[in-house]
């Protein structure tokens, strides 16, 4: 996002911030809400169009928004979305983008409220995981020719009952309405702003064998010192990287595996 959307952006997650901090106010609740405004605008390009006209006054671009809203959702995500739309936003498309995250972020913030984040955050990482090595089921839930109810209820019967509500509902709307996002991406969003609820990073970690809680603990310390902040392990296994770990943080990665060093002496010598 350019300046003006990702300042309407920050100003938006303030008033998020406060709005959930309240008791008064169902967090899960919020969240769809906020995920039927994100379809509404994704589907009507002319109302986003005069939402984001920065030609119109602030004010009279909220009261469409809460005549069209009231009713429709609760007090909290229609004074919500009259708050962004009195913003300047540099392209309409940001707009959505926006108050898709913010969807998200609110179901996360109603998990760390209940206590299940880290639970939510795991299950997040192992799920993006079956999909990687399962080209049939990824193709199930991608085929856009696949009816939402059909993709639901395969969602159901994969994490009903074996992950936490917030994460199947958070799963269930990224494959239902993925927005031009593939499922990979769309996974790698959720799980950063998982990792931002705590202001934490993630780090995936691949071993040829699973590190002991010490290991972990040792490891996790290291990466914190490092990247100045705290951090989240996703923890891989992968007997083919030979022993030695590698570690990805974004789009860095430390790679100590006796694979990478053997590939590493393989080109040396072919050099």
């Amino acid at each position: 996002m350019n300046g003006a959307s990702r300042q309407a952006l920050a100003a938006a997650r303030e008033r998020l911030d406060a709005l959930t901090d309240s008791t008064s106010v169902d967090a899960a609740k919020l969240a769809e809400e906020l995920a039927a405004v994100t379809a509404l605008l994704d589907r009507e390009v002319s109302l986003r169009r005069v939402l984001t006209d920065p030609g119109q006054p602030g004010e009279a671009k909220a009261e469409l928004a809460g005549r069209l809203l009231s009713g429709q959702v609760g007090g909290p995500a229609a004074d919500l979305v009259s708050g962004m739309v009195r913003s300047r936003w540099s392209q309409p498309r940001d707009l959505v983008d926006s108050v898709e995250e913010l969807s998200a972020t609110a179901e996360l913030t109603g998990a760390q409220q209940a206590g299940s984040l880290d639970d939510v955050e795991d299950e997040l990482f192992r799920f993006g995981r079956i999909v990687e090595s399962s080209p049939a089921l990824r193709a199930a839930l991608t085929d856009r020719s696949a009816t939402t109810t059909a993709k639901t209820g395969l969602l159901g019967g994969l994490l009903g009952g074996r992950a936490t509500p917030a994460t199947e509902r958070l799963v269930v709307r990224l494959v239902t309405r993925p927005r031009g996002r593939s499922l990979e991406a769309g996974l790698q969003t959720l799980s950063r702003l998982a990792a931002e609820r705590r202001d934490r990073m993630v780090a995936v970690v691949t071993s040829a064998v699973p590190l002991s809680d010490g290991q972990k603990q040792r490891l996790g310390a290291a990466l914190a010192r490092l990247y100045g902040h705290p951090m989240h392990l996703n923890l891989d296994v992968d007997p083919e990287v030979l022993g030695g770990i590698s570690v990805r943080v974004g789009d860095e990665v430390i790679n100590g595996t006796v694979a990478d060093r053997l590939e590493e002496a393989e080109r040396r010598l072919a050099g």
